[in-house]
């Protein structure tokens, strides 16, 4: 195994690399690895760091701070101003190449009106996208269309939230299918994974969790209707793991249970209890248990990004196009 040290100076940076190689006889490369990987920052005027706080500072030593290994982000509003500068060019690029594309193949003429034109035409071509989908259109009207879904072009499923409040994207349309498609909640799917001895629980849309909490918490009401009062049900909404416990300790009058068993036994327990709270009566501790869970699993698949996810599963069951499901919002609120 041979070790190599790679370095890239700039006037700004030092960007570096320890790869790790292995060659056979012939000094043919069989392997190599990366072990790790980094880059040093250096900015002598107007020299700044981040603190705990996320407070921008500026450094009193930039040569210790730099020797010292801080995390510095001198350059970041530069790279944002680049950024944004890339994907305008971008955006600008593709919408000519589409152009380009539909004159080229006679679709549109160099004259073509492409947006709207005249009065009350404002959300004239979201209309026709939805309309696009079921019926003929003119084929200027679909080059329309292909340019407002040309305009956005979706997102990934692994794309990061600018802030802890708007989630993660939950990449689980396959398991909504299946949710769907067979009548389960998510409790009942994920028993039959434990069952089957899968250890592994998918992601689950909040509508999905939302429903199994009503299904659970309207059965639960026939034998409790004094207790699970609509009040309590508006007050345990959308509260966390520790809050639903918190809220039920009162009018359950309940203190703690500890359920027995290991990890893994516990854990197929209280799917269990999530599976009979849709058709028995449960003890008022295991129905604490229960919406616990469920509550608990909301809040992992909650926020803005959360919200984007679960609107793939609407589409679907509801049989619409993006183009339909947006036109509708817009004909209940313009």
């Amino acid at each position: 195994m041979k070790k190599i040290l790679g370095l890239d100076l700039g006037t700004n940076s030092i960007g570096w690399a320890l790869v790790e190689e292995e060659r056979d006889n012939s000094k043919k490369l069989t392997n190599a690895d990366i072990i790790k990987l980094g880059v040093r920052v250096i900015q002598y005027d107007n020299f700044s760091k981040v603190d705990k706080s996320g407070k921008v500072s500026e450094s009193k030593n930039p040569i210790s701070d730099f020797e010292g290994g801080k995390s510095l982000s001198p350059n970041a509003s530069r790279t944002a101003k680049r950024s944004a500068r890339r994907n305008l060019q971008r955006f600008k690029l593709r919408r000519a190449h589409l152009h380009n594309l539909l004159v080229k193949s006679g679709v549109i003429s160099e004259n073509s009106v492409l947006t709207e034109d005249g009065s009350k035409t404002t959300h004239e071509t979201l209309q026709l996208r939805a309309k696009a989908a079921i019926e003929k259109i003119e084929l200027e009207e679909f080059a329309r269309v292909l340019f407002a879904i040309n305009k956005k072009r979706g997102y990934k499923s692994s794309r990061k939230a600018k802030s802890e409040d708007d989630g993660v994207a939950i990449d689980g349309m396959e398991t909504a299918k299946l949710l769907y498609d067979n009548n389960l909640t998510p409790g009942q799917f994920a028993l039959n994974l434990l069952k089957e001895g899968k250890k592994h629980i998918p992601d689950f849309y909040k509508s999905d969790l939302q429903n199994e909490f009503d299904r659970v918490w309207l059965q639960q009401k026939t034998y409790y209707p004094e207790i699970l009062s609509e009040n309590l049900y508006k007050e345990l909404k959308d509260k966390t793991k520790t809050q639903t416990w918190a809220i039920c300790k009162k009018p359950f009058a309940i203190e703690g249970i500890k359920l027995e068993g290991n990890k893994g036994e516990q854990k197929v327990y209280r799917y269990q209890l999530r599976v009979e709270g849709l058709a028995k009566k449960l003890e008022l501790e295991h129905l604490a248990i229960v919406l616990q869970e469920i509550n608990n699993d909301k809040n992992k698949s909650s926020g803005y990004l959360g919200a984007i996810s679960d609107r793939s599963k609407t589409l679907y069951t509801q049989k619409q196009t993006v183009g339909d499901y947006l036109w509708q919002q817009i004909k209940a609120d313009p």
